[in-house]
């Protein structure tokens, strides 16, 4: 484990409250965030990542800078699953473009929180269990069966386990009401959409938590380096969303470089874990080359999708209706009439 000196704990965390007080008072105002806001704010997010990983190179030194940056760009990688999804619960509940960003707001903070406690429950349990890696090993290596296979998890927002435990608290109101997530109705507290909304994200986030822990103890064990770089890699989904929204579905040939990371990330565990358990003469991948495959595989991804675009036909399997519906630009009814399904 690392020695990290306190204050770089608390330079973390100051980091992280003050940035999203400011990305709270930028968008105090509900509004349709366009795609030079989101691109602004992507470089400020991605900029304040690689200025904390600059930090870490000065204070920790450069292998668990490297560790850093690696995983950072792994869950990079990894959240534009995320993003998909995003746009289905946004169709699903018809959210109003305005109130998008809000939404997505309170969700980082919830991603924020779960992540802390996973990444911490798994490099407890890592660090007294080192066969366990093979366990997440078998879960990467099923996650890139079913990313090649397209068997991704179905996910209905609406029959969600998290979102049938909100009506269970309180009934949830079929109309908007602006960026309330609650109002007094009949003498009674009850929700509104937007909250299923919010509750939706997060079981959402919960659901691929399960790829990326695994993903991300494959680069680091040290709960600094995991948790900090998923927390900036977090930050910063709200406006790679933004960014790419109407987008997404260029990236065609992203799903097959996600799958080969994966698996490549699969084969890292085991070898690390046979290191340890089985002889020291069974190699390890070092950090430096789990950098420069991640980058590698992302980058030629992008340019093959760029290079050669999906036909229409097949452009209009991959993008369900409620997908398109959430990222084509006009804003839905002010209604949640879906959130009664």
């Amino acid at each position: 484990m690392l020695d990290v000196p306190i204050w770089l704990w608390a330079a973390f965390a100051v980091t992280v409250v003050v940035s999203l007080a400011v990305d709270l008072l930028a968008h105090r105002e509900a509004h349709v965030i366009g795609f030079r806001e989101a691109a602004v704010w992507s470089g400020v997010w991605v900029g304040l990542a690689l200025l904390f990983g600059g930090v870490v190179f000065l204070v920790l030194g450069t292998t668990p800078s490297v560790e850093y940056t690696t995983a950072w760009l792994l869950e990079k990688s990894l959240s534009v699953d995320n993003l998909f999804v995003f746009a289905l619960i946004f169709a699903y509940f018809r959210v109003p473009r305005a109130y998008q960003h809000r939404v997505l707001f309170f969700g980082v903070i919830g991603a924020l929180v779960f992540r802390g406690l996973f990444l911490t429950a798994g490099v407890a349990v890592v660090s007294r269990f080192t066969a366990v890696l093979y366990a997440f090993a078998v879960v990467l290596f099923y996650s890139t069966y079913k990313i090649l296979k397209e068997e991704e998890d179905s996910f209905d927002p609406g029959r969600s386990i998290a979102v049938r435990l909100l009506r269970r608290v309180m009934p949830v109101r079929d109309e908007y009401a602006g960026t309330r997530f609650t109002v007094r109705e009949g003498g009674r507290r009850v929700a509104t959409p937007l909250l299923a909304v919010v509750v939706a994200i997060e079981a959402a986030d919960l659901i691929f938590a399960v790829d990326s822990v695994p993903a991300v103890l494959a680069i680091s064990d040290d709960a600094f380096i995991v948790y900090t770089s998923n927390a900036f890699a977090i930050l910063g989904l709200r406006a790679l969303y933004f960014l790419l929204a109407g987008l997404l579905d260029r990236f065609h040939y992203l799903g097959t470089g996600l799958a080969l990371i994966l698996s490549f990330i699969a084969v890292k565990l085991i070898l690390q874990a046979s290191h340890e358990l089985i002889s020291s003469s069974i190699p390890e991948i070092p950090s430096p080359v789990s950098l420069a495959v991640i980058a590698v595989v992302l980058a030629v991804s992008v340019v093959l999708s760029l290079r050669r675009p999906p036909s229409r036909g097949t452009a209009g399997e991959e993008a369900p209706s409620a997908r398109r519906d959430a990222q084509d630009g006009s804003d839905p009814p002010q209604d949640g009439g879906a959130a009664q399904s």
